[in-house]
């Protein structure tokens, strides 16, 4: 492959790294304090930021909008594929929180393609076009507390048919954008079927967050950490019906919808951790040159030397990974390229936790406090190990399928 950007690409890199210097490392301290002291207020903890509502207005007229989009979503997005994403993706895990001010962020991102990819029109214009706009938040609801979700075949919540309408029963947990006020719209992913094949037992259906039924039981923290003001929420499913048109292409089809999804959403988020990571070596480099140790600066021990070479090359080589996934996507379409985007988000998110926790170690008490973002970032690529699909399922089907490669 052309490890080489397109003229396109460098010209969008040139100016989403334009806006990020403008306005969203200088905001960086303003956003800090304002989630904080939103969060002291039940009234205002799940409210988007003004904040962002200003820097979306500024994305949208500076025509970075919907990156992610490929071009057969024009003329709502950049147009682009997996690998002329990947750099403008990494550039936004650089601030963990930037993502949402181009409209990039997930679960928002994944649930824009199941809705262009499955929903019906009717979906599309009271769904999908205000998510594209930035207008409403959504939700994905998969994972479970009662089962381990990491094989969904174990997914409980049920889908029954009753006439003109399904009626959904069940209990989710860190469904990711729940909390926002802004969230307007659930993807559920429950059985409608338990007697058939294993695999064409679930489904997947559209269900406004405000129907009759649905509670949003409780936040939830991740690494002590509650994301506010999007969150992850804990759901209550309690004989919640929806019009059976909420179905999204019919019974049984819920892995299909799955593997469509979570191809892009797993990539996306190896792009960012790879960003999130850079900025985690830029910091460490910077702050080794400017502290002083045993009479020299850091940067002078060979151990740190060390350390800051390793990490440069444990995110190249994650870097190059993923560029090789998102071209195979591009090139034969996720479910080829499916062994490889396994093999990044093996890589990449083991990566990102081994490089932060080196540059919180070269901040010694500093890395784990407020004042840096090291701790949250931490936070997020540990997680990340468990979002999508596990290490452990990753490497259990990678292996299987070189397996069955290699002997075939």
């Amino acid at each position: 492959m052309n490890f080489d950007y397109s003229q396109k690409t460098q010209e969008l890199i040139a100016r989403l790294e334009a806006f990020m210097d403008e306005h969203i490392y200088p905001n960086e301290k303003q956003y800090l304090a304002d989630v904080q002291a939103a969060s002291a207020d039940p009234a205002t903890r799940w409210k988007t930021l003004p904040l962002i509502e200003e820097l979306k207005g500024k994305a949208k007229a500076a025509g970075l909008w919907n990156l992610f989009l490929p071009e057969e979503y024009l003329p709502y997005g950049a147009g682009l594929n997996n690998l002329e994403y990947a750099p403008l993706c990494e550039i936004l895990g650089r601030v963990m929180w930037s993502s949402e001010v181009f409209n990039c962020s997930a679960p928002d991102t994944g649930n824009m393609e199941v809705l262009a990819r499955y929903g019906s029109e009717a979906d599309k214009k009271k769904w999908l076009e205000p998510l594209l706009e930035g207008k409403i938040r959504s939700g994905f609801a998969m994972t479970e507390p009662a089962v381990a979700s990491s094989d969904a075949t174990n997914i409980e919540t049920s889908i029954t048919r009753d006439g003109d309408e399904y009626v959904i029963n069940g209990r989710k947990w860190y469904t990711s954008g729940a909390m926002n006020e802004d969230c307007k719209i659930l993807v559920v992913m429950g059985k409608t079927d338990p007697s058939a094949v294993r695999h064409e037992q679930q489904s997947q259906i559209l269900v406004p967050i405000d129907t009759k039924g649905v509670t949003v039981v409780r936040p939830l923290s991740a690494m002590g950490f509650y994301d506010e003001p999007v969150g992850h929420a804990e759901v209550l499913f309690e004989n919640v019906r929806v019009p059976a048109s909420s179905l999204l292409i019919g019974e049984g089809k819920g892995f299909e919808i799955a593997q469509g999804r979570l191809g892009p959403g797993r990539i996306h988020h190896c792009m960012r951790l790879i960003g999130c990571a850079q900025r985690a070596l830029d910091l460490a480099c910077e702050r080794v040159e400017n502290r002083v140790a045993f009479g020299q600066p850091l940067s002078k021990q060979q151990s740190v030397r060390e350390s800051i070479a390793r990490m440069h090359c444990d995110i190249e080589q994650a870097r190059l990974l993923t560029l090789k996934a998102a071209d195979k996507m591009d090139r034969y379409g996720n479910k080829v390229a499916r062994d490889i985007i396994a093999a990044i988000k093996i890589v990449a998110p083991t990566m990102a936790c081994k490089v932060i926790d080196e540059a919180i170690q070269m901040h010694g008490a500093a890395g784990t406090s407020q004042d840096f973002i090291l701790a949250g970032s931490y936070a997020y690529a540990r997680t990340i190990r468990l979002a999508d699909g596990p290490d452990q399922v990753h490497m259990m089907q990678l292996g299987r399928n070189l397996i069955k490669d290699y002997n075939a």
